[in-house]
Parts: C-alpha cells; sequence; structure tokens
C-alpha cells in the first residue's frame, strides 16, 4: 500500500489486513507502561492540517510516536501557507526536507488525491485524513473496527448512518468501507441532507428513523455540520432533534445488542442526548481507542510493511522482547 486517499475501491483483503493489523498492535500495546515499539523508527511523519481538528490530529501523532517514528505537526495558520504557499509547493518542502508520510487534512475535496499525485515521484506516502466533503478513511476504518470488536464481525450486520450525510466524508467513507466489508447500510436523513445521486449508492435509503431503529446492528449518529451549510436545511435545530436526533426514547428501539457511534464532536441535546451518549451501549470513546492503534497499522502498512502477517510477526516479537524502544 503506497496511499490511503480513500475506502472507494479499497478492496476486502487490504482493508481486513489493516484491521487485522490494529487489533495485533493493540494486543500488543494491552497493560504495557511503556506503550512504545520501535516498527518505525527512523520514519518521519509530517500531519499537515488546513482544518481544526481534535481526535484525528492527536490520534496520528500518537499513532507515530508509539511507533517511534518522528512526527513533526505543520498547521496552516502558523505555516508559510498564511503568506500565500500553495498546497502544492507546501508539500515538495515538506518531501524534501525528509517526510516519509504526510498526513493531510484540507476542505477540498480531492486535495489528497493531488497531493499524493505531486509527491509520486518523491517516494512520499499521502494518508487522507479528511478532504472536503469526500472522504475521511481513517475514521471509517476504526468505526469498522470498534464494530467488529463488539459485534464480533461485519458480515450481514445492518448498520444506520443518521443525520447529515451530505455534508459528511464520514458517512462516504463509512458506505464504501462497511459494505465491502459485508454489512448492510440503511441512511437516514430529511431529503435536504442526502447527496445527488445516492439513490446509485449500494444503500438503502429512508426518511424515517423509528422505523429503522429496531432492525439495526449499529447506529452511527453525524455530526451536523453547519460549518459547510449555506442556506435552509432544516427548519431548526429542535425540529431536527425530534425527527433525527438519538433520544433515551429512542435508543429504547434498538435491539439489546445495538452499537451507538458518532465520530465526534458531538452536539450533545441536537444529535444525541446526553445519556445515550454515556450510556454502555454507546462506543463513542472506544473509537477514539481504536483511531489510536488503526492509524498505527495504517502508518505500518504504509511504511514498514506490506502484509498482516508482516505486521504480526513483527509485533509478536517485539512483545516477546519487551518493545523496548
Amino acid at each position: 500500500m503506497r496511499h490511503l486517499l480513500g475506502t472507494e475501491g479499497l478492496d476486502v483483503d487490504t482493508a481486513t489486513a489493516v484491521l487485522d493489523t490494529a487489533d495485533e498492535l493493540k494486543r500488543t500495546l494491552l497493560g504495557r507502561e511503556v506503550r512504545k515499539l520501535p516498527t518505525l523508527r527512523g520514519r518521519t511523519v509530517v500531519t499537515l492540517f488546513y482544518e481544526n481538528s481534535t481526535r484525528t490530529r492527536v490520534s496520528f501523532e500518537i499513532a507515530g510516536k508509539w511507533m517511534s517514528a518522528d512526527v513533526v505537526n505543520v498547521s496552516a495558520s502558523s505555516s508559510s501557507v498564511g503568506k500565500g504557499e500553495s498546497l502544492r509547493d507546501t508539500a515538495l518542502t515538506l518531501a524534501a526536507a525528509g517526510a516519509d508520510c504526510v498526513v493531510v487534512r484540507h476542505p477540498a475535496s480531492g486535495a489528497a488525491h493531488r497531493l499524493a499525485c505531486w509527491l509520486e515521484d518523491n517516494g512520499t506516502s499521502v494518508v487522507n485524513a479528511g478532504d472536503g466533503t469526500h472522504e475521511h478513511p481513517t475514521q471509517a476504518l476504526l468505526d469498522a473496527a470498534t464494530l467488529r470488536e463488539r459485534l464480533g464481525g461485519l458480515t450481514g450486520r445492518r448498520v444506520a448512518i443518521v443525520g447529515d450525510v451530505l455534508h459528511s466524508r464520514v458517512a462516504r467513507s463509512n458506505v464504501h468501507l462497511l459494505t465491502t466489508l459485508g454489512a448492510e447500510v440503511v441512511l437516514v436523513a430529511p431529503p435536504t441532507l442526502l447527496p445527488v445521486g445516492v439513490g446509485e449508492w449500494p444503500v438503502t435509503v429512508s426518511h424515517q428513523l423509528d422505523a429503522e431503529l429496531p432492525a439495526v446492528d449499529a447506529v452511527m449518529m453525524l455530526r451536523v455540520q453547519a460549518e459547510r451549510m449555506h442556506g435552509g436545511f432544516f427548519p431548526s435545530a429542535r425540529e431536527y432533534s425530534i425527527s433525527y436526533g438519538l433520544s433515551q426514547a429512542r435508543q429504547r428501539l434498538l435491539p439489546e445488542h445495538a452499537v451507538v457511534l458518532h465520530p465526534g464532536p458531538m452536539l450533545r441535546g441536537m444529535e444525541i442526548a446526553s445519556s445515550v451518549a454515556d450510556a454502555a451501549s454507546a462506543a463513542i470513546t472506544e473509537q477514539v481507542r481504536n483511531g489510536v492503534h488503526v492509524r498505527m497499522a495504517v502508518l505500518y502498512h504504509l511504511l514498514a510493511g506490506d502484509n498482516t502477517a508482516d505486521a504480526a510477526d513483527a509485533a509478536t516479537a517485539q512483545r516477546a522482547h519487551g518493545g523496548e524502544a
């Protein structure tokens, strides 16, 4: 794997290999006081973020450091971007400075793909950490890892993705990945928050949340992305919550085993009730924990290994020798 730009086109073997590597890395680090593996010693990972982030940026930084990589954080607001430097020149500068991998978040859809093209001859890998409303592949991978952990597998499982699908790169990446891994996806949203052409996606579309909840194994609530909205997509926050918020009453409609997910940040009281977000059925904190291990696995496959067997052997060897960095 040279780059991770999206989950569209990611085959089941590659996706499963990354998830299996994440599981092995998680087991390797479990209970260890010093969480450090020497796997990426001598490698340099640069996070290049043109949009705000907490979970994604921090988890990539921790993932790199736990694998002994040198991690450099670059934000657009404090770089030469503020002086007018183009994305291409910034990328070439980072590659020339020795970056082995650039993790990029950008407001323009397709930015990560352009970056990968510009760096094709430099040997630098690119990870898409979210590009506009296009994709967010590592979020989908950590969601899949969490569902595998909670449900034991994804084949035949029914997952509802609820809310602002129109502006959600998380929803797009999850549709591609979950269906590839054998799950059935139902999108639940008002018509104004569904993208044009959604009928061609391999999903079921519904506008009635209450009707869908009793038959799902998991429900993923999406953040309402007000910063990307220019116009009235729903009458009010209160009316949105009444129709599409996951309240405590709606939680009771779910099967007992069903899992509640949210990519964060959450708008508590609108998208999801606090009592639901903090309930035992919610795996929101687990998503964050799994995000570190999934991003470790992604960096491993990009910079150190080509298959799960290699990763498992490396992690096992490190565990046997205490994992000293």
